[in-house]
């Protein structure tokens, strides 16, 4: 696997910007970018844990252009940040496999609207690998689908594990976002 870009470690300096932002606005906003299905999750604590105040998919028509996907994708989410006003986003960074280059290609155009849209409404991004997901959340960061999703299901204590997977994964997202913030704090 090969990284698309850099994945981005929070500086201190960063960290104790998002911890401030957050005691601002305490809504954390995790998404996990697809072409075809841009998950999303908004976590906000409740008495110091976090809760899931909403989830949901923002979907894209295969039979539209790519330019009309990606515009799609930026206004859904741009729906979502106005509603919810996130003092951060948190987003899952783009991996290149070498047998479908194209997928990683594909899924950063998902990606490229989602980072536009908060850069353009001044919300600060911060980007989390899938294995950095894994490891914060279950301790390893070679955990199954199944482990993250019981993770996710114990510490927002849901009676059953989140669907469709676009907004399980954004609540991973979301939730990495949320004790790294509380940490950092």
């Amino acid at each position: 696997m090969k990284p698309f870009g850099d994945a981005i470690e929070p500086s201190e300096d960063a960290t104790t910007r998002m911890a401030s932002n957050a005691a601002a606005s305490p809504v954390y906003l995790g998404i996990d970018p697809g072409l075809n299905r841009t998950g999303y999750a908004i976590l906000a604590p409740n008495g110091g844990n976090p809760a899931l105040r909403e989830g949901g998919v923002i979907r894209t028509r295969k039979e539209d252009s790519l330019a009309m996907r990606v515009l799609e994708i930026g206004r859904g989410v741009r729906e979502v940040i106005e509603e919810f006003r996130p003092r951060m986003l948190a987003i899952e960074q783009v991996f290149s496999f070498g047998k479908n280059p194209k997928t990683a290609l594909l899924l950063a155009h998902a990606r490229g609207a989602i980072l536009f849209v908060a850069a353009e409404l001044q919300v600060p991004v911060i980007h989390f690998t899938p294995t950095q997901i894994k490891k914060l959340l279950t301790g390893s960061g070679k955990a199954s689908k199944e482990q993250v999703q019981h993770a996710i299901r114990h510490e927002l204590h849901l009676d059953d594990v989140l669907e469709p997977n676009d907004v399980a994964d954004a609540a991973a997202i979301a939730l990495c976002m949320f004790h790294t913030v509380r940490f950092a704090a």
